[in-house]
C-alpha cells in the first residue's frame, strides 16, 4: 500500500461516524509500522475518544517507532478529553502524517506545533481536498460560527415541486426518499417554511431500516400560524423542535408552543424571520449542519440572501406543466441569465428512476 492508500483508509475510517460526532469534526487514523496496517480507529461520538486515542489504545507498545497517518491535526488543547498530540508524544510515535490543518483556532497548527517541538516528525496536506470535503460544514462553523446550509429540492423534469393544486406526493421515487432520510441522519437540523409545516403536516424524523437520529426541526413562522396539534409540535423525538418567530409574534401562542415542549427563537421583526439572525442563534447552539427542506418562497429566501453552501437536487422523469404549478424557486428572479446563480463542483447520479445534481452555489 501507497501512503495515499493509508490516508484513503483513514478518510473511510472517519466517514463511519457520520452523523455522530457534531460539533466535532470526523477524524479517522491508521497506524503503520515496516509497511504494514497495526492499527485503525475513528472518532465514533461527540465526547469520546478520539481517533488517535482509539486506535493507540488499539495497538498498545507496538507505536514505538510507527507512523501514524490521521486526517486531521491531532488537538493540542484539553476540551472533553485530553490532548491528543500529548498521547501521540507518550506512545513514541516517530511520524504523523495529516491531511489537514485544525481550523479550530484553539488547535489551528499548535497540534502539530506540540509534535515536532517533542522531536515527533509531521507531514501535512496529504489528500488534503479529500478530508476538507469530508467535514466541510465543520470547516465553515469553525471560520464563522454558523451552521452548514443544505438545500434539498424534489421537481419535475420541468422544475416543479407541486401541481397547480398544490399536489406534491410523491414527485420523487422511494429510493430518492430513502437518500433524503440518509441525509437527514447525517445533518444537525432540518428547516422548513410555514407552508410546508401547514400543508404536509411533516413530522421531519429520520427513517431508516436500521433506525436514525432525529434532527433538531426548525420551522420559519413569523406570525405563528402553526397549530398546537402539528406533528411538528406534538410527536414524541429525541431532537427538539424550534419555531423561529419574531418579537411582534402572538405572545399567548409562544407561551402555548413552549408548554408543549416546543422553543422558540425570536429572530426579526415585521412577521419575517431574519435568516441571517436565525443562522446565527443556531449557530450558538452547536448546529454545524442545517437541511433546508423548504418549498419555493423559502428556497428563493436563502439562495437571494447568499446562504446557502450546497444544493441536493432530485429530478423525477415527470412532467406536469401548468403556469401556475409551483416552480422548484420563487422570488423576484434576475434580468438576465447572466446574473443568475452558477454551481460549481457538480456531481451527478442515478437514484432509481432519479437524478441527483449535487454541487456548490458559486455567488457573484
Amino acid at each position: 500500500m501507497s501512503k495515499r492508500d493509508y490516508m484513503s483508509l483513514a478518510l473511510d475510517l472517519a466517514k463511519r461516524a457520520l452523523g455522530r460526532t457534531s460539533p466535532n469534526p470526523l477524524v479517522g487514523a491508521v497506524i503503520v509500522k515496516e509497511g504494514e496496517v497495526i492499527g485503525t480507529g475513528f472518532h465514533h461520538y461527540a465526547g469520546g475518544f478520539h481517533a488517535e486515542v482509539n486506535v493507540l489504545k488499539d495497538v498498545g507498545e507496538e507505536a514505538k517507532g510507527a507512523t501514524m497517518y490521521v486526517t486531521l491535526e491531532p488537538c493540542s488543547h484539553y476540551g472533553k478529553t485530553p490532548p491528543c498530540a500529548k498521547f501521540i508524544i507518550e506512545s513514541g510515535i516517530k511520524k504523523v502524517i495529516i491531511a489537514m490543518k485544525d481550523p479550530n483556532p484553539k488547535v489551528a497548527g499548535k497540534g502539530i506545533e506540540m509534535l515536532e517541538t517533542a522531536g515527533v516528525e509531521t507531514e501535512v496536506g496529504l489528500l488534503k481536498e479529500e478530508a476538507a470535503k469530508l467535514n466541510e460544514d465543520y470547516i465553515k462553523y469553525m471560520k464563522t460560527n454558523t451552521p452548514f446550509v443544505i438545500l434539498k429540492n424534489a421537481m419535475t423534469l420541468d422544475g416543479k415541486i407541486a401541481t397547480k393544486k398544490g399536489d406534491s406526493k410523491w414527485i420523487t421515487g422511494e429510493e430518492s426518499r430513502a437518500f433524503v432520510h440518509q441525509l437527514r441522519d447525517q445533518v444537525d437540523g432540518i428547516l422548513v417554511g410555514i407552508g410546508t409545516a401547514l400543508a404536509d403536516n411533516p413530522r421531519l424524523t429520520t427513517r431508516l431500516p436500521e433506525g436514525g437520529e432525529d434532527a433538531i426541526r426548525i420551522v420559519l413562522d413569523g406570525k405563528l400560524r402553526i397549530p398546537l396539534d402539528a406533528n411538528l409540535v406534538i410527536q414524541k423525538s429525541s431532537a427538539p423542535t424550534i419555531i423561529a418567530t419574531t418579537e411582534q409574534a402572538d405572545q399567548v401562542k409562544k407561551i402555548k408552543l413552549k408548554e408543549a415542549g416546543v422553543e422558540i427563537i425570536e429572530a426579526g421583526t415585521d412577521n419575517r424571520v431574519d435568516l441571517e439572525k436565525l443562522l446565527d442563534e443556531l449557530g450558538k447552539r452547536e448546529l454545524i449542519s442545517l437541511l433546508v427542506e423548504g418549498g419555493s418562497q423559502v428556497n428563493s429566501s436563502f439562495l437571494e440572501a447568499k446562504l446557502v453552501d450546497k444544493l441536493y437536487y432530485f429530478i423525477a422523469p415527470k412532467i406536469i406543466g401548468g403556469k401556475e404549478a409551483i416552480p422548484v424557486v420563487a422570488g423576484t428572479g434576475v434580468d438576465k441569465i447572466e446574473a443568475g446563480i452558477g454551481i460549481d463542483q457538480l456531481q451527478h447520479k442515478r437514484v432509481g428512476d432519479d437524478i441527483l445534481i449535487i454541487g456548490y452555489p458559486k455567488y457573484e
